[in-house]
């Protein structure tokens, strides 16, 4: 079972079974590949080394849109204008910290500075959007249902399941935000 994250003199540091660890791995690959663009990086250099996007759009996937939010509101054309300029780059910062979070669990105990907790920390927040937009969650009353499953033989079906991963990853979440604000001190 594992431990959550802890501050010690070594670093933020949590103990991982090798089950969950392959959970985590697992999930943050699904969340980069969500994130794979749906067109190459444009064949204008110029164009890809500031990262415009011409071909960017609205996200048809709701998980893809929770990540990808829309910059502006009340102004389509605006959003797109801002997606254009904005959404490569923040693909690939969000992919990067997936792929370093990654990288991370090979360690046993799970032992990060505080730049690898940082991208840990906004690696597992893109877990939890995608898992909480799957299950539905749009408000904190839907949360807190899906709060309270933390039984393994009462999860029936897909949901339940989906609910037990979304608890697990929030849980660990807020260890690592816990042990973060411990180091500012």
């Amino acid at each position: 079972m594992a431990t959550g994250f802890k501050l010690t003199r070594k670093g933020i540091t949590a103990n991982l079974e090798p089950g969950e660890r392959d959970l985590l791995r697992k999930l943050f690959s699904d969340v980069q590949e969500l994130l794979e663009p749906d067109t190459a990086a444009d064949a204008d250099p110029l164009a890809a080394m500031v990262g415009i996007d011409p071909s960017a759009a609205v996200p048809e996937d709701s998980a893809l849109l929770r990540l990808l939010p829309s910059g502006t509101t009340g102004n389509d054309d605006d959003a797109l204008e801002f997606r254009r300029f904005t959404e490569r780059s923040l693909r690939e910062s969000k992919q990067g910290a997936l792929r370093s979070a990654a990288l991370q669990l090979e360690a046993a105990p799970l032992r990060l500075d505080t730049e690898q907790a940082q991208l840990f920390a906004r690696a597992l927040n893109d877990v939890r959007l995608v898992l909480g937009d799957r299950l539905g969650i749009e408000d904190d009353e839907t949360a807190e249902r899906l709060h309270d499953i933390t039984d393994p033989s009462k999860a029936q079906d897909v949901d339940g399941y989906l609910a037990l991963v979304y608890n697990f990853v929030t849980w660990l979440q807020e260890t690592l935000m816990q042990a973060l604000l411990e180091s500012l001190n």
